[in-house]
């Protein structure tokens, strides 16, 4: 991992004036392996391990927290160390905020499942972050309204983070609790079209760790923000507010009811009563239950076929007939989520990375095709 990790911050940092950077390798203090791997390689003066101690909650949250209150610079940016950013991502970042206004907080990079090869799971959950980043949230974002943020490839103004209070330590989804805290503070997000790629789960029982806590933290964050709606309502504006309860509340709700409106559908239309329902209480239930499967069909296929194809990746349609049985899966997580929720609300289950088997990541050998930087501005000092 420490070869992978530093192989990735010399791609970054060649695009990037050194002194201008201050990079921060967030490690846990029982991390030996990883301690004695940073120790071996000579950092830039640029480039610190930070060690995070012991401590409740063990979550990523908490030792961004640590990070934002050492922090010097003006942006604030978040790559996880398995991630492979495009070279140039930060400098496009920095360009972008400086022409904009201020109260664009957060830049969201497209996330690229790098493994698609590896088998039908991460095959399948390709189609699903083609659809979200290359469709779904860019179309949010254009209409200006808040998404779930993707956890990695968060590009901040550092002094939004800390006017919102940096990152619920204890929450583990810390990036859809924050998209929603900046936009309740006036402030907006957009999104960077440059992409990283990230490794996918190999394994059901990763994938169903990983699942989990992302549904969970939905949860959590459900349950911190509607304790007051009135609130909410009032900070966020009636829109937003309706979109961040159909991208949270929709997504558990209807992982937790997929399966059992899909037996209700399936028993329906196997004894007839689907398309000749009793009364007119019938027909209306028939008619909402239509107008719901035909839109839920839409809403499968749909944003992950354009994203695959946007991508460039049409290989991924094969595996489009797959996906109901791979958001039956999602099913599976919510409920584990639900439980853990209560159970115990804030373990982290932590993703195992590093167990790819293919990698669709092409990086620019040749010094030729890479992208001059623009020319610098004249010294102002």
């Amino acid at each position: 991992m420490a070869y992978v990790l530093l192989g990735e911050l010399a791609t970054q940092c060649r695009d990037y004036p050194p002194a201008k950077l201050d990079i921060r390798l967030l490690v846990e203090e029982d991390d030996a392996g990883l301690r004695a791997a940073l120790l071996r390689f000579g950092l830039p003066a640029h480039v610190a391990t930070v060690i995070v101690p012991p401590g409740a909650p063990r979550t990523k949250p908490r030792a961004l927290n640590l990070a934002l209150l050492e922090a010097r610079g003006t942006l604030f940016t978040i790559f996880d160390a398995e991630d492979i950013p495009e070279p140039r991502q930060l400098r496009l970042a920095a360009a972008r905020f400086l022409n904009a206004p201020s109260e664009l907080a957060c830049l969201q990079a497209r996330l690229v499942i790098d493994n698609p090869g590896d088998g039908p799971l991460p095959a399948l959950f390709a189609l699903e972050y083609a659809g979200l980043f290359e469709v779904i949230n860019p179309g949010l974002l254009r209409c200006q309204l808040p998404i779930m943020l993707g956890g990695t490839s968060n590009h901040f103004r550092t002094e939004a983070v800390r006017a919102v209070g940096g990152w619920d330590a204890w929450n583990v989804t810390e990036d859809a609790d924050l998209a929603l805290r900046l936009a309740r503070a006036g402030y907006r997000m957009d999104d960077l079209p440059s992409r990283t790629w990230e490794e996918a789960p190999i394994t059901l029982s990763a994938w169903f760790r990983q699942r989990s806590r992302w549904i969970k933290g939905y949860i959590q964050t459900l349950v911190t923000h509607l304790r007051d709606p009135v609130t909410l309502l009032r900070e966020a504006g009636i829109v937003p507010t309706l979109t961040f309860l159909a991208l949270a509340l929709g997504s558990v709700f209807t992982a937790l009811g997929y399966p059992v409106f899909a037996a209700a559908l399936v028993v329906a239309w196997h004894d007839g009563s689907f398309l000749r329902p009793d009364g007119p209480v019938g027909s209306l239930a028939s008619a909402l239950a239509l107008v719901v499967s035909v839109s839920g069909v839409f809403a499968l296929f749909l944003p992950p076929a354009l994203g695959a194809l946007r991508h460039g990746a049409p290989r991924l349609l094969l595996w489009l007939p797959l996906l109901p049985l791979y958001y039956g899966l999602v099913s599976i997580a919510a409920w584990i989520a639900l439980y853990d929720y209560v159970r115990r609300p804030h373990a982290w289950n932590k993703t195992t990375h590093g167990l790819k088997r293919s990698s669709t990541y092409r990086p620019l050998t040749d010094a030729a095709a890479i992208p001059l930087p623009p020319r610098p501005a004249a010294a102002r000092y």
